[in-house]
């Protein structure tokens, strides 16, 4: 055998698994779990995960400084609220438009870093309930402080549940395609096949 034709007969592609009759035989896609996406350079991943640590400390303070500041002149009128619903409840039915969309939008917004720094910053947070369960740990301990040791603050159940909220929609619009853009996707034990 000369080494051309030995060359020609390795580029050759593999025999196709047979397919019952009446299948359409389809080409593997980047998608399918037999053939993982090609992650990005290590560069890249180098930059992205180094702004996304960024973008969390500039985050962090900007939350410190929205939820840990002292209000004073709130303290007599801020109350408890373990019972969800109450305080959105109460903010669409006797707060003006204005400061309703105000209070319930900011939680929302305050929660969508969560869901866009969170799958690049920590490959292993991606996912849908993991970016909720961090989330819900994270605001809740937030409000835990906030009731505990800030002056005019409360704990509010639905500050948790608007700030997750607004990390799983920040996690489905951006996130989940920045975190695989950035990282490889995962290979389950499921997806691997026998050869």
């Amino acid at each position: 055998m000369t080494w051309s034709y030995a060359r020609r007969r390795d580029e050759e592609p593999q025999e196709a698994v047979r397919q019952p009759a009446g299948t359409k035989s389809r080409p593997a896609r980047p998608s399918d779990p037999a053939r993982p996406a090609r992650p990005a350079h290590p560069a890249v991943r180098a930059l992205a995960m180094l702004a996304a640590f960024a973008g969390t400390v500039l985050f962090s303070v900007v939350l410190a400084r929205l939820t840990l500041e002292p209000s004073a002149a709130s303290a007599a009128l801020v109350h408890s609220n373990l019972q969800p619903g109450r305080s959105i409840e109460a903010y669409l039915e006797n707060a003006s438009t204005l400061e309703a969309a105000r209070q319930l939008g900011g939680n929302l917004l305050l929660g969508v870093p969560f869901g866009v720094l969170l799958p690049v910053l920590l490959p292993p947070a991606r996912g849908l309930l993991r970016v909720a369960a961090v989330t819900v740990c994270l605001m809740t301990l937030v409000e835990l402080i906030q009731g505990a040791l800030v002056t005019g603050r409360v704990f509010d159940i639905d500050d948790v549940i608007l700030n997750t909220t607004g990390a799983l929609l920040g996690y489905l619009l951006i996130g989940l395609r920045l975190g695989r853009a950035v990282h490889p996707r995962r290979r389950h034990w499921w997806h691997r096949r026998p050869s």
